[in-house]
């Protein structure tokens, strides 16, 4: 068995025996709401959810890895254990703040009572400390659940207008529609994807661009949405790129040959979407004699594959060209781009997802992607290099969004006055 298998085990096998234990408190805890008689059925109630939750999972665990790798199903069985193993910590932390002031409570009690009236050592557990345990997990419970059932396909449009003192003039006022990481493997209501796509349609732009991540893992992912994404047309083309989920490094393979044959088969399918898949190249868009250069890069980001060549596609584009490079990691643009000799003036990326969870308000803007990427969200710019970061149209592992919504971003090209 490989090192990182074995590394994999001892870690579900530590989830696993936590889960349990705050199982066993997370009980003690409902005896308290003295439910009397129906006590039976809340106990074995809890344990048949709650374990056959957690055997779903375990159960599921061998095939993530699999030719066909994490379904739908599996999502949703690792989703349902993770706002189960949330809610119970949640329950959890108020008990357990109860039971530490009860203790030292039967202490002071102890140190400073007199005769038999000083009681036990821990008083009873009062109802009302169960009771808050209760409405305090119901926060993250109902939170996780409305993310799974309507937020993962809550799609939202990010305008976003960026000016440029070199933009020429023929494309001032020019638009991109962007969208990243649709992993189209991890869908399961194809109604509900078609009215993001309806929305992304909507935005009428001048160019469409997709930067990575168009499956999970496997080719055929993406067969049954053909159709439905190749709807998506703008007046100066649609084009994309590769992110590190294409090409099929998280299953295993019968052998090196097949993961080849499916990369090519996605190669087709972006081909049949009406895409044009740049792969470390590039193509310069004219419009009423002007021209922008459109770069496309291979997956380049740290800590994941790096076969992106920007020097190769940049190779012929005129070193003062108003240039758009597509990259979807934007660890790529930390690294590699904005230190360029060549100035790209733009660069769209994805990956990150947001995390899928987060806040975003006038005055907060977190989510715990930001402890791993530096620009995970939204727009950065230094010294007028600028890079874009879409939030993601689709999921992944996770079977849905909270806070970070599925997102369609509208890119407006601007000369600045």
């Amino acid at each position: 068995m490989h090192r990182s298998g074995s590394a994999a085990i001892r870690i579900l096998l530590i989830i696993l025996g936590i889960n349990f234990l705050l199982d066993w408190y997370v009980l003690s805890g409902l005896k308290s709401l003295k439910t009397g008689r129906r006590w039976p059925l809340v106990k074995w109630g809890y344990l048949i959810i709650s374990l056959g939750v957690t055997v779903l999972f375990v159960a599921g665990v061998p095939s993530y890895r699999s030719a066909r790798g994490m379904t739908p199903y599996h999502e949703w069985m690792l989703s349902l254990f993770v706002v189960f193993f949330i809610t119970k910590v949640f329950f959890v932390v108020v008990l357990s703040l109860g039971d530490i002031g009860r203790l030292f409570y039967g202490i002071g009690r102890r140190l400073f009572g007199t005769g038999a009236g000083a009681g036990s050592l821990i008083p009873g557990r009062r109802r009302f400390i169960s009771d808050a345990a209760v409405l305090f997990a119901a926060i993250p419970f109902t939170g996780f659940l409305y993310a799974m059932l309507k937020g993962k396909y809550d799609y939202r449009v990010h305008r976003q207008t960026v000016y440029f003192d070199d933009l020429p003039e023929a494309f001032d006022g020019f638009t991109i529609t962007q969208l990243s990481d649709i992993h189209s493997g991890s869908f399961d209501n194809t109604t509900a994807v078609q009215r993001g796509i309806d929305l992304a349609k909507e935005q009428k732009s001048d160019l469409f661009v997709f930067t990575g991540d168009l499956v999970n893992n496997a080719a055929w992912e993406i067969e049954p949405y053909i159709a439905h994404f190749g709807s998506l047309k703008a007046p100066y083309g649609q084009f994309s790129v590769l992110g590190n989920h294409d090409y099929g490094d998280y299953i295993e393979w019968a052998s090196p040959e097949e993961k080849a044959a499916n990369l090519e088969k996605l190669k087709a399918h972006h081909a049949a979407l009406g895409y044009r898949l740049l792969l470390d190249e590039h193509v310069l868009l004219e419009k009423n004699g002007q021209k922008i250069a459109l770069v496309g890069v291979q997956n380049w980001g740290k800590g994941f594959i790096q076969i992106g060549d920007l020097d190769k596609a940049l190779e012929g584009v005129d070193k003062d060209a108003f240039k758009i490079c597509l990259s979807h990691d934007p660890t790529h643009w930390e690294e590699k781009i904005r230190y360029h000799d060549t100035t790209i003036h733009l660069t769209l990326a994805g990956h990150t997802h947001g995390a899928q969870f987060g806040v975003e308000t006038d005055k907060l803007r977190w989510s715990p992607v930001a402890y791993r990427y530096l620009d995970w969200a939204g727009l950065a710019n230094e010294k007028n290099r600028f890079l874009y970061v879409n939030r993601g149209f689709g999921f992944l592992a996770f079977s849905g969004r909270l806070g970070i919504w599925p997102e369609i971003t509208v890119i407006t090209l601007k000369k600045t006055v």
